[in-house]
């Protein structure tokens, strides 16, 4: 999968090789983090404090051209902040819409689990819809819209968990983890620089990148293979809460840009495979049999990928 950084031509390509000036040594969450962006969908950061979460979302901004608005949520954190209020004019007798932070193309959404849930509650509609309604008028955020969202999965004194609703408005889970030592003594060397990153494409040009992926085709045996392993999360005797449909359209938007970052028109069970892991590991929900075999999501989906025979010829 690291292939596909490697290879030079495309605007896609040019963004996953700018992002790496700021974030050495983790090609596949870059590769991975353009794909869900090239699927229209929002990504989640889980990962320990002071590994790059931030940083590679600042630079893939950077590196398109993207209005951005940070939030550092703190249990002060007001759903209107992020929606924007109405304010009554004196001068006009109306009350006129003040926007909030969500209207930009990427909403970094730092340490989303230290504010209050109905704060969370505020991106529901958002991540899914476009719009945002305030005192019962839509307005719409600006196209693309993108939602990055870190947090910290130890520590969790004054957090709140993102329940299922939410966690399922995520196209995929991204963990950067910690560097190998050759990376680590290249950031050590300052060999990595935020500042470099440079504006490669439009946004202009990545919605016209967007477009362009959803016409990648699929057939008919790979949908079945999707499908397959998503029914298999559901029946698995350690899951309570397998994938939903959402995520299983979610697969198939990820194998798409999968295939169109590896130059392809059309999507093999090699993309499914790919993608399966980042984005359905932050949808199950084990139960007590899981936790007593000391069983995590990852582990019970290779374990699922294992098991469905995969389709040979297309």
């Amino acid at each position: 999968m690291e292939q596909e950084a490697k290879k030079q031509g495309t605007p896609a390509l040019e963004v996953i090789n700018e992002v790496k000036k700021a974030i050495i040594g983790k090609d596949l969450c870059i590769v991975q983090a353009m794909a869900a962006i090239l699927a229209r969908g929002h990504i989640l950061l889980n990962d320990i404090p002071g590994v790059g979460k931030t940083r590679l979302a600042v630079a893939l901004s950077k590196a398109m051209s993207l209005h951005q608005n940070r939030v550092q949520f703190t249990p002060d954190v007001l759903p209107s902040d992020l929606t924007g209020f109405s304010m009554y004019q004196k001068e006009t007798g109306k009350f006129m819409y003040q926007p909030g932070s969500i209207m930009c193309n990427l909403l970094l959404a730092d340490e989303i689990n230290r504010t209050s849930p109905k704060t969370q509650s505020a991106l529901l509609e958002v991540m899914e819809e476009q719009k945002v309604t305030v005192d019962g008028t839509s307005h719409p955020v600006p196209s693309p819209f993108i939602v990055i969202a870190t947090q910290n999965p130890f520590g969790s004194a004054g957090t709140w968990m993102l329940p299922e609703a939410q966690l399922d408005r995520f196209m995929v889970c991204l963990r950067l983890g910690y560097p190998e030592m050759a990376d680590e003594m290249e950031i050590l060397k300052g060999k990595h620089n935020q500042e470099e990153v440079r504006a490669v494409i439009s946004r202009e040009k990545l919605q016209q990148i967007q477009g362009e992926v959803e016409w990648i085709q699929v057939k008919d045996a790979v949908y079945q293979y999707a499908g397959d392993l998503v029914s298999r999360t559901r029946s698995h005797p350690m899951v309570d809460l397998g994938i939903s449909p959402r995520g299983t359209i979610n697969i198939i938007q990820m194998a798409k840009s999968m295939a169109y970052l590896r130059q392809r028109a059309y999507v093999v069970p090699e993309d499914v495979r790919d993608v399966f892991l980042p984005v359905c590991s932050h949808r199950l929900m084990l139960n007590v049999k899981a936790r007593m075999a000391q069983m995590d999501a990852g582990q019970i989906l290779q374990e699922i990928l294992k098991s469905v025979p995969v389709p040979k010829a297309l």
